[in-house]
């Protein structure tokens, strides 16, 4: 299901928003909360149910693994639990996403004739992978609190965010669904939602798609393109490229707020940068966010650096 799509605008979000706040207006909070994790667990295996499980173990393991790093009343080695946790996590991204490429080079050096396995690649799972392995190594230093599951999945599986980000970070996420104050209605939080919400529309389906075809065509051509033919289709790409992930994001960030959270801003106007630096400060912001801290950073760099670095 894609947000686009008229069967996310006329039925899956109108229905979970209007259920969802009925049930807070019945003070029923945590039966609000599992139905919206019920919803987006739906929205996500609208594109193939065969990957639920999936999502619901990575949760499970990732949750309690979680909870025995914060707590470590144990005399267990929570490094090496923690270095298992990630390597299991990574492993399970690798293994959906680069087993052909693996077996195409075992192939090509030793001369063997493996089959690849044509795997279809689990939608959102470098996303929720990203999210639950930075959550590992914060309960590893004890900057977790103690959360419960139903927020924790609400955290994984929250739709606006789940199919193609911003990539969360707990931090910023529990608080928020732990508040009895956004389980109200917010009118300003809805008609701002709206807004940015049909701005990423528009982003999408106008330009994106306009945009799209233009590319398509001057691939399908390359052998005949003239010159300026053929920068009009690279740049063609270049800004479909940007406007459908930036749209997608800009509607995630407005379907967020009809449930009065706010996710981060994922795109800051890229293309007016100066430079390589400046440029990458713009794009993909959360991802930028993650490398800093979870792989420059702990690898010996520094925070004002790390930008520059990039």
């Amino acid at each position: 299901m894609l947000f686009n799509s008229y069967e996310f605008i006329f039925i899956f979000l109108p229905i979970t928003f209007f259920v969802y706040f009925y049930l807070n207006s019945k003070r029923l909070g945590h039966i609000s909360k599992a139905f919206l994790v019920v919803s987006s667990l739906f929205f996500y295996s609208w594109w193939n149910i065969i990957y639920l499980p999936l999502i619901l173990l990575s949760m499970i393991f990732n949750y309690t693994i979680g909870n025995t790093l914060a707590n470590n009343k144990s005399k267990i080695n929570t490094k090496a639990l923690l270095c298992l946790a990630i390597t299991s996590n990574l492993a399970l991204l690798g293994y959906f996403k680069y087993s052909d490429f693996f077996i195409s080079n075992v192939n090509f050096t030793f001369g063997s004739h493996i089959e690849p396995l044509h795997l279809a690649l689990p939608l959102a799972i470098s996303f929720f992978t990203f999210q639950q392995i930075a959550y590992l190594i914060d309960s590893y230093k004890g900057e977790t609190s103690e959360y419960d599951f139903l927020n924790y999945a609400l955290f994984v599986t929250f739709f606006p965010q789940l199919i193609a980000g911003p990539i969360v970070h707990h931090k910023e996420m529990m608080p928020q669904f732990a508040n009895s104050r956004n389980l109200l209605k917010n009118y300003k939080n809805i008609a701002l939602g709206i807004f940015i919400f049909s701005i990423g529309l528009f982003k999408k389906v106008a330009i994106a798609d306009t945009f799209s075809i233009w590319a398509t065509n001057g691939f399908d051509n390359a052998e005949v393109l003239t010159f300026f033919e053929a920068w009009a289709t690279s740049l063609s790409y270049t800004f479909q490229l940007y406007f459908d992930f930036s749209g997608y994001c800009d509607m995630a960030i407005g379907s967020a707020l009809l449930f009065n959270i706010k996710l981060p801003i994922n795109f800051n106007s890229p293309y007016i940068a100066l430079n390589i630096q400046d440029f990458w400060r713009r794009w993909h912001i959360t991802l930028s966010r993650f490398l800093r801290d979870y792989i420059y950073i702990p690898l010996g760099g520094n925070r004002g650096g790390a930008l520059a670095y990039l």
